[in-house]
C-alpha cells in the first residue's frame, strides 16, 4: 500500500466514535487490539487491483467509509505509489505522480489541479494556502526540485539541487531522476526539509533556498517521507533493505527508534506517521 495517512490532527485529542462502513472481500483485518490502538479511520492509496484503483477511508474493522475511483484516463499515472492526505475543509489532496496534484472534496469533485509531468509523490497543503509540490520525475540537473504554488498556479518560491550539490559524487547521480525527490514539508522555523532519494540524505534549507544542514548520510538507503516530530526527532521510511521505519535524533545522528525490517516480497515501507498515542502507523 503506498500511502498511509492517520486521522487528522484536529481529531487528535479524543478519538472520535469509529463510523462504520462496507466490507470488501480484498480488504481484512489481521490483528485488532482495541486496548493499543489509537482508534479512528485511515486513508490509503490502494492500487492492488489494476482494474480499480482508489483511494479509500477504512475504519478498524477494515470497512470501507469512502472511496474515490480514480478515473480511467488517469490510472496510468498512479505508478510507482501515489499519496493522498486529508486537509483541514476535509478535503482529499493526492498526487499522480508524472502528471499532477488534484484537490478533491468528498462528492469526489476536483475542486483544485496543478498538472506537471515532473510531479513525484508529495505535495502539502501549507497554512497560507499554497501547496508545496516536489518535482523528482526524471529530474534533470536544471529543474527544480521543490516549488511553492499558490492557488492561482503561480509558482511563488522554489529550490535548485544544482546550486548546491552540482559537484561530485552528486553531480553524475541518475536513477528515475538526477535527485529524485519525493518529499517535502515546511518546518515551523520557516525552514523546509526536503527529500532527494538517491542521495541517501535528507537535508534541510532555509528560506532563501540555502543547506542549513544534511541529515542521514551513512544511514539512510532511498528514504521516502520524513517528518519532523514534536521532540524534533525525524521518522522516516528507509526504502531499502533493510526497509523498515526509522526514527533519528538529527542533532546526533542516532537512531532512537525502528520498527522490525520488511523484506522486499512483503512491501517496501513507504510512508510512516506518528500517531497521538506513541505508536507508529
Amino acid at each position: 500500500l503506498p500511502s498511509l495517512t492517520p486521522t487528522p490532527p484536529s481529531a487528535s485529542v479524543v478519538p472520535a466514535p469509529i463510523p462504520r462502513g462496507t466490507s470488501d472481500p480484498d480488504i481484512s483485518v489481521d490483528v485488532y487490539r482495541p486496548d493499543m490502538v489509537w482508534a479512528g479511520t485511515t486513508l490509503l492509496a490502494d492500487k492492488h487491483n489494476p482494474k480499480n484503483i482508489r483511494i479509500i477511508e477504512v475504519n478498524m474493522l477494515g470497512e470501507i467509509v469512502w472511496e474515490y475511483l480514480v478515473p480511467e484516463n488517469l490510472k496510468e499515472y498512479t505508478n510507482p505509489g501515489f499519496d493522498a492526505e486529508w486537509l483541514p475543509n476535509n478535503n482529499i489532496l493526492f498526487v499522480l505522480p508524472r502528471n499532477g496534484i488534484y484537490e478533491i472534496d468528498r462528492s469526489g469533485d476536483v475542486v483544485w489541479s496543478y498538472l506537471d509531468k515532473k510531479v513525484t509523490h508529495d505535495a502539502d497543503r501549507l497554512p497560507n494556502g499554497n501547496t508545496l509540490v516536489v518535482f523528482g520525475g526524471r529530474d534533470e540537473m536544471s529543474d527544480a526540485q521543490v516549488k511553492e504554488i499558490n492557488p492561482k498556479g503561480e509558482i511563488t518560491w522554489a529550490w535548485y539541487a544544482k546550486d548546491h550539490f552540482n559537484e561530485s559524487p552528486h553531480k553524475d547521480i541518475y536513477f528515475e531522476g538526477w535527485t529524485h525527490t519525493n518529499a517535502a514539508s515546511r518546518l515551523a522555523n520557516g525552514n523546509t526539509l526536503i527529500s532527494p532519494r538517491n542521495f541517501n540524505f535528507i537535508v534541510e534549507v532555509d528560506p532563501q533556498g540555502a543547506v542549513v544542514r544534511t541529515i542521514g548520510e551513512g544511514i539512510f538507503r532511498y528514504q521516502h517521507d520524513p517528518e519532523i516530530l514534536p521532540d524534533g526527532n525525524i521518522l522516516l521510511a528507509n526504502h531499502r533493505k533493510p526497509h523498515r521505519a526509522v526514527e533519528i535524533d538529527p542533532e546526533t545522528g542516532e537512531i532512537v527508534w525502528k520498527s522490525a525490517g520488511f523484506e522486499r516480497d512483503v512491501s517496501p515501507v513507504r510512508d510512516a506517521n506518528r500517531l497521538p498515542n506513541g505508536n507508529t502507523l
